[in-house]
């Protein structure tokens, strides 16, 4: 099982130098990825973001071995070929470190769709996500793609360059236990992000479902995210690949986030 962080970019973090340094120093301190969450608004208190993609640039730039990514990246309010340059630059700017997190979105996070006219329909979202998925994964293989779909055109465009990893830049799913539709489009791709689980069965249970849809998890990661002190052996016995201490949105300073770095990982 490997260790990531997973910070909020508010408050006291919504400074990028202030990422950039917590990155620095998990690396340092044997952290095995920084991960960030990404929204445009967050609900109160929050007030100050940062936009976590023009940060992982910079923590990429000033770090070598951590693992990056934005968890997650809710698609239906990007423009998938938007999403498909930044990423290879990202993975091609990191040398292969990159995952692409994805996911629904949440309006109840903080009005981030409503208050721009976003998409509210949950399965006109999801809709759009697996199209944005498969366009993106077509852009990112530098060859040419003609793809006419229900939300999204590619008329005879070619990408270049390809990114460092492939077949293709991981892409993580993210769902909430225990809804099974997010299950299934993981298991179409690289990992799963298990939202809202409390106890490690949830998370053998769920590992278990899509070892059945994909015929085994090799090669697959199952992310959980917990709170900083709990024991992770219990999720990893339970299938865990990967172990992420967040931090609570509403509460979190550039001092405990460094704090935490600077302990090193739980194992």
């Amino acid at each position: 099982m490997r260790y990531g962080l997973f910070l909020p970019p508010f408050g006291g973090l919504a400074e990028p130098s202030a990422l950039v340094a917590v990155a620095a120093e998990a690396e340092r301190r044997g952290w095995d990825g920084v991960f960030l969450w990404d929204h445009v608004m967050y609900r109160p208190p929050v007030e100050a973001a940062a936009d976590p993609w023009i940060a992982m640039a910079a923590i990429a730039a000033a770090t070598r071995r951590v693992r990056i990514g934005a968890l997650v990246t809710p698609l239906a309010r990007r423009r998938p070929w938007i999403v498909a340059r930044q990423a290879v630059t990202l993975d091609r700017l990191s040398g292969g470190r990159l995952v692409l997190g994805a996911g629904l979105g949440l309006d109840r996070s903080g009005r981030e769709l409503s208050a721009f006219g976003e998409e509210l329909d949950d399965r006109r979202r999801a809709a759009m996500l697996d199209e944005a998925l498969g366009l993106i994964a077509a852009l990112c293989g530098g060859e040419p793609v003609a793809h006419r779909g229900e939300h999204y055109l590619a008329d005879d465009v070619r990408f270049l360059p390809r990114p460092v990893q492939q077949p293709r830049i991981p892409v993580w799913i993210a769902g909430r236990w225990p809804n099974r539709p997010p299950m299934r489009r993981a298991a179409r791709w690289d990992g799963m992000f298990a939202i809202d689980m409390d106890e490690p069965a949830q998370l053998a249970s769920l590992a278990g479902e899509l070892a059945a849809l994909r015929g085994g998890l090799e090669g697959f990661d199952m992310v959980v995210m917990r709170p900083p002190g709990e024991d992770p052996a219990p999720w990893g016995a339970a299938g865990a690949t990967w172990w992420l201490t967040d931090l609570d949105p509403f509460t979190v300073t550039a001092e405990a986030a460094m704090a935490l770095a600077a302990g090193g990982p739980p194992a």
